[in-house]
């Protein structure tokens, strides 16, 4: 993210910004990201697929879970928008037909480092089958994340 764009912002203000960019509400300040770019793009939807499978649908895996790309949350005044967000069925049995969601996931993704307070877990890179918390019952083949002819690092922060 860059700098905030306005304090004291509103939900107005956030549906004022254009829809090429991602906007958020962090302690009153309204934040804009441009849209992501293919990579970002391409990693994001490969882990949503992979994950879907075994830990939505319960093929070849667990199950119990929902995921929803980008959705909107809501958490008093802050308006989050997280590349991906899940949330164990035991807490959420059916996902709400809502504009946006006050209960907050068990799991978030954000493929862009957008603080720095968090904890290094672990950092995968290359083409390795891992297996992370808390999706640790199935093999996450790293490879499907990266567009062809490149690599990158995926990094597990708490």
């Amino acid at each position: 993210m860059s700098r905030a764009l306005k304090k004291d912002a509103t939900y107005a203000d956030l549906c004022a910004v254009p829809d090429n960019f991602v906007a958020e509400i962090l302690g009153g300040e309204l934040y804009a990201s441009p849209r992501p770019a293919s990579p970002h793009a391409h990693a994001t939807g490969a882990l949503f697929v992979k994950l879907v499978g075994p830990f939505q649908e319960g093929e070849n895996g667990p199950g119990g879970w929902w995921f929803l790309s980008e959705p909107e949350l809501h958490f008093g005044a802050d308006v989050l928008v997280p590349d991906i967000a899940g949330w164990r069925r035991e807490r959420m049995p059916t996902i709400p037909n809502v504009a946006f969601f006050t209960q907050v996931p068990d799991w978030i993704c954000e493929v862009r480092l957008e603080s720095r307070r968090w904890s290094l877990m672990a950092t995968y890179e290359g083409d390795a089958k891992i297996r992370a918390e808390p999706f640790a019952g199935v093999d996450l083949p790293l490879r499907a994340l990266w567009l062809q002819g490149t690599s990158g690092r995926l990094v597990e922060r708490t």
